[in-house]
């Protein structure tokens, strides 16, 4: 059994914007060394997720404006009025998605099925450098 970690950063506009990682994720299986097991793919920070999703324009759309219905932006927080940063509904967006995601993976290739990609969500109120860190558990 073997762990490796691995990262790579990348730039958001902010927004609920989704940003297609399979790709980056797919490379630090394979730079891992590790032919088969599982891959936590994770994001630091309070105002972003990871999930899946089929990554086209329509469902990008569709998840925006759902996540808009349910956590609305434009509603008081009290994390704005603590903070004065106009972000409170970034961290309960955030906080309903979550911070990672664990997909399995056999001869160095993602699990998933044929529409289902890895995407980072950004749902701060402005553009961000985020790390993404991968962590390779298996065989």
């Amino acid at each position: 059994m073997a762990v490796k970690t691995l990262r790579f950063t990348l730039e958001t506009k902010g927004e609920t914007d989704l940003i297609d990682i399979t790709r980056n994720v797919e490379k630090a299986i394979k730079d891992s060394g590790i032919s088969s097991g599982i891959a936590t793919v994770f994001v630091p920070g309070s105002t972003a997720g990871i999930t899946t999703i089929e990554y086209e324009s329509g469902a990008i759309k569709d998840f925006q404006r759902a996540v808009e219905r349910l956590i609305p932006k434009g509603i008081p927080y009290e994390h704005d009025a603590r903070w004065g940063d106009g972000n409170g509904y970034s961290h309960i967006r955030a906080s309903f998605l979550g911070p990672s995601l664990t997909v399995p993976f056999s001869s160095s290739r993602l699990l998933t099925g044929t529409w289902q990609q890895i995407v980072l969500v950004d749902f701060d109120n402005r553009p961000r450098r985020r790390e993404i860190i991968v962590q390779v558990v298996g065989e």
